[in-house]
C-alpha cells in the first residue's frame, strides 16, 4: 500500500481566510414561492454563480428553532422520544421547538422545555447555533443548556405525543454508536456537552427567574 499524498492545489487550513467568501457566493436574480404551508415556505430561485452562469435553487425557509440540553442535578439529561412522520420512525432527542413570532432564543427555550417536559430551569447558557440541513433549508437551531431543573406539569400542543425520560451521557453515547440515536441536532448537543464537561468549550450562564 502506498502512502497518500495531498493534491498539489490543496490549501492548508492555516492559510484560509474564513472571513472572505466572495469567490464562492451565489447571487439571487429571481425568486418565487412554490408552496406555502403552516410554517414552511418553499422557494424556487435562480442564482448567478461565481463564474457568471445561472442555476436553479429550491429550498425551504424555516422560522428557526431552539434545542435545549437539560441537565439534572445528578448529571443525567432530560430526553424525549417522538415519532417523526417524514421518516416513519421514533427518535431519541433533546427537547426542541420552533420559534413563535417575535420570540427570542431564551424565551423559546424556556417555553418549549416547560411545555414538552414540564421542567423549568434556574440557569441557562447559550452554547451556539447549528445549521442542520444546509443543502435545502435555511433553518438555524440555537443550542441552549439548562440546569437547576424543577419538575412541573407539561402542556403539550394538540396532536403532540412524546415520551420524556432521563438518560446518562454514557447511555446516549452507546445509543449513538449502535445507531439508535441518529437525530443530528441531538448529536451536536452531545458534542457540546462533552466539550463543555471536558473544559474545552466554556459556557456563560445566567440566572433566570421562574415563571
Amino acid at each position: 500500500m502506498t502512502a497518500s499524498t495531498p493534491r498539489a492545489d490543496l490549501v492548508d487550513a492555516a492559510a484560509l481566510d474564513l472571513t472572505r467568501d466572495e469567490h464562492l457566493r451565489e447571487q439571487c436574480i429571481q425568486s418565487e414561492q412554490a408552496y406555502r404551508g403552516h410554517f414552511l415556505d418553499v422557494r424556487r430561485d435562480v442564482v448567478r454563480l461565481p463564474d457568471g452562469e445561472q442555476a436553479p435553487r429550491e429550498y425551504v425557509r424555516h422560522p428557526g428553532a431552539v434545542m435545549i440540553v437539560p441537565i439534572l442535578d445528578d448529571g443525567r439529561l432530560i430526553m424525549e422520544r417522538q415519532f417523526r412522520y417524514p421518516v416513519g420512525q421514533s427518535f431519541i432527542e433533546f427537547p426542541a421547538g420552533k420559534f413563535d413570532a417575535h420570540e427570542g432564543g431564551l424565551v423559546c427555550g424556556m417555553r418549549e422545555l416547560r411545555e414538552e417536559t414540564g421542567y423549568t430551569a434556574k440557569r441557562w447558557a447559550r452554547a451556539g447555533v447549528m445549521h442542520p440541513v444546509i443543502g435545502y433549508a435555511n433553518e438555524v437551531i440555537e443550542i441552549w443548556f439548562a440546569t437547576g431543573l424543577v419538575a412541573g406539569e407539561r402542556k403539550l400542543d394538540d396532536g403532540e405525543f412524546l415520551d420524556v425520560f432521563a438518560a446518562s451521557s454514557d447511555e446516549l453515547d452507546a445509543w449513538a454508536r449502535d445507531g439508535l440515536l441518529t437525530d443530528a441536532k441531538t448529536l451536536v448537543g452531545m458534542l457540546w456537552l462533552a466539550q463543555w464537561r471536558a473544559g474545552r468549550w466554556p459556557l456563560t450562564w445566567q440566572d433566570v427567574a421562574q415563571p
